[in-house]
């Protein structure tokens, strides 16, 4: 199936706002709300859309709890690869690629323990994966990033 340019506005449209009407999306691409509805019916019919999901901020969650997983991947496993599935965990909030003998590092928000845990776990299953390292983090001595402001205690 072919994705044309209005295809990629709509998707576009719907990853910056998954719960956007067709009438919202049409206003910004030019075209009726059914005439968009028949276009994500078909995008998602034809597997070009795989779902719509809902993005959160862990620490309104409250989701306190962190850890640092460092991923030793197999030999041809991509940066790209890497990071699509990093995002499919609502639970990793960066994921970076790293000089040593890991590929990368996933910095993971969860309610406790036991929810680290099962991320781990399903990350642990992505196939390229060969196994993790972990750190659950004991206490924040410094903290500042401007995307994840100190949250008083």
């Amino acid at each position: 199936m072919k994705v044309d340019e209005l295809d990629r506005a709509i998707i576009g449209a719907l990853v910056e706002d998954a719960r956007a009407t067709y009438a919202e999306i049409g206003n910004q691409v030019g075209l009726s709300a059914p005439a968009v509805k028949r276009r994500v019916d078909r995008l998602v019919a034809t597997g070009a859309i795989t779902g719509f999901s809902a993005r959160v901020e862990p620490s309104a969650l409250g989701w306190t709890t962190e850890a640092y997983v460092e991923l030793y991947c197999r030999g041809k496993t991509s940066p790209a690869e890497i990071g699509a599935a990093a995002a499919r965990h609502p639970e990793v909030v960066s994921a970076c690629t790293v000089t040593g003998e890991a590929d990368a590092l996933l910095h993971i928000r969860a309610t406790d323990v036991r929810h680290v845990e099962r991320v781990i776990e399903r990350i642990a299953a992505e196939p390229f994966v060969v196994r993790t390292k972990s750190s659950i983090v004991l206490s924040r001595l410094i903290s500042g990033s401007h995307h994840h402001p100190a949250h008083p205690d």
